[in-house]
C-alpha cells in the first residue's frame, strides 16, 4: 500500500509541475518596477543580475527572469561611508563580470555635483549577491575631470572603458569619452572624446542658466563586425531625452574619432500616443534561450516629470535591420501584453 501511495504522490508532483510551467504568465506588461532610473542587466549563470540608481547605495535584484523582477530579492551589496567624495549622489551602477570576477561601476560625489567621479567595487564571488565586496578606488583618465554613466566593454582582447564628461571644469556640455583599460579598475593613457551634441535633438536642456547640452548613457551593442554605441541625449530633465547612436567597424581604431559615425535621427524617443516621455539610459540583454534581443530603459508615465522618481524600466524585444543596424521601434505603452523572453 505504502508503495502505491508513493506512486501516486510522486505522478502528482510530476503532474503539479508540468501544469505550473504550462500556466507560467506567457506575458508580462511594462513597467516592470514603478520606478528605477538607468537600469541595467547582465545574464550570467542562468541568473539576470539587474541594478539601477538608488542614489544612496548599490543593490542587486538576481532573478530566474526578468519579467519576475519584481518578486525577486533585493540585495544591497554597499554602502558609502559618511564624509568621503563617493558618499552621496550615487548614479547608474553597472555590474560587470570581468576576468573571473564581479566589478560594479558607479559615479558618485561629496554632495556638489562638480564633484561626480566615477568608482569601482570588486567582489571574487561566483555570484555578486555573496561574498566581499571591495572599494577598489576611482576610476578616471589623467585629466580628472567630471564623469558620471560609466560602462566597460572588450573588444579584440583589449577592455576599454566609456563615459559621460565635461571637456573642461563648468557644466556646460557633456560629451562621451573613450579609454583603453590596463585592468578592470586602472585606464591606461589618455581619453578620447568620440560624441558631443551636434543635432538639435541632443541640444533640449534649458533649465534654470546655464544650459546644458547632454550625452551620456553611453552602452556597447555588438553585432557582426560592428559595434553600435547607444546613447542618450538631451537633459534628463526635458521630455526630449532620446537614445543616438554610434557606429564603428569592430576593427577600427576605437580611440580615433573618426572611427566612429553618428546617426543623424535618434534611434529611439518619446511617443505621445502611447504615452511614455523621455525613454533613455538603457542597457540590453538576451533572452534566456540565446536567440532574442532585448533592450531595457527608464522613461517618464507623462511629460514634465524630468529627471524624479517616476522614471521607470521598461523592456521590449528589438530587431535588427538589413544593414546591420538595431531597429528599436518605438517605446511600447504600459500596460500593454507583450511575450516574455523565449526560453
Amino acid at each position: 500500500m505504502k508503495y502505491l501511495l508513493l506512486t501516486f504522490c510522486l505522478f502528482a508532483a510530476i503532474t503539479t509541475n508540468v501544469f505550473a510551467q504550462d500556466t507560467a504568465p506567457a506575458t508580462f506588461t511594462n513597467p516592470l518596477l514603478p520606478s528605477g532610473a538607468d537600469p541595467w542587466v547582465i545574464y550570467h549563470d542562468g541568473f539576470y543580475y539587474y541594478t539601477n540608481s538608488t542614489g544612496t547605495r548599490l543593490m542587486i535584484i538576481k532573478t530566474k527572469t526578468m519579467q519576475g523582477l519584481a518578486a525577486a530579492t533585493r540585495t544591497v551589496i554597499w554602502k558609502p561611508p559618511v564624509g568621503t567624495n563617493y558618499s552621496k549622489e550615487i548614479w547608474a551602477p553597472e555590474l560587470h563580470f570581468l576576468q573571473g570576477k564581479w566589478y560594479m561601476y558607479f559615479a558618485a560625489d561629496d554632495g556638489s555635483n562638480d564633484h561626480h567621479r566615477v568608482y569601482v567595487l570588486e567582489n571574487p564571488s561566483a555570484d555578486p549577491t555573496i561574498g566581499e565586496w571591495t572599494f577598489k578606488g576611482q576610476v578616471g583618465d589623467p585629466t580628472n575631470k567630471w564623469a558620471i554613466d560609466v560602462s566597460v566593454f572588450e573588444n579584440k582582447g583589449q577592455l576599454y572603458m566609456l563615459w559621460s564628461g565635461w571637456e573642461g571644469d563648468t557644466n556646460s556640455q557633456q560629451s562621451i569619452y573613450i579609454a583603453k583599460m590596463e585592468n578592470p579598475y586602472t585606464i591606461k593613457g589618455e581619453r578620447a572624446k568620440i560624441s558631443s551634441p551636434e543635432f538639435e535633438w541632443e541640444k533640449f536642456g534649458s533649465q534654470a542658466p546655464p544650459h546644458v547640452s547632454v550625452n551620456e548613457g553611453p552602452e556597447i551593442l555588438a553585432h557582426g563586425n560592428k559595434l553600435f554605441l547607444i546613447f542618450s541625449a538631451s537633459g534628463c530633465w526635458t521630455d526630449h531625452y532620446a537614445l543616438g547612436m554610434l557606429t564603428a567597424k569592430a576593427s577600427a581604431n576605437l580611440m580615433d574619432p573618426k572611427s566612429w559615425t553618428k546617426s543623424p535621427e535618434p534611434v529611439l524617443q518619446t511617443n505621445i500616443e502611447n504615452s511614455v516621455y523621455a525613454p533613455g539610459h538603457n542597457s540590453f540583454f538576451k533572452s534566456p534561450n540565446g536567440k532574442e534581443d532585448w533592450i531595457i530603459y527608464h522613461a517618464n508615465p507623462t511629460p514634465g516629470c524630468g529627471c524624479g522618481g517616476q522614471r521607470s524600466p521598461r523592456m521590449q524585444k528589438f530587431t535588427w535591420k538589413k544593414d546591420g543596424s538595431p531597429d528599436f521601434g518605438i517605446p511600447v505603452k504600459a500596460g500593454t501584453e507583450l511575450a516574455v523572453p523565449a526560453g
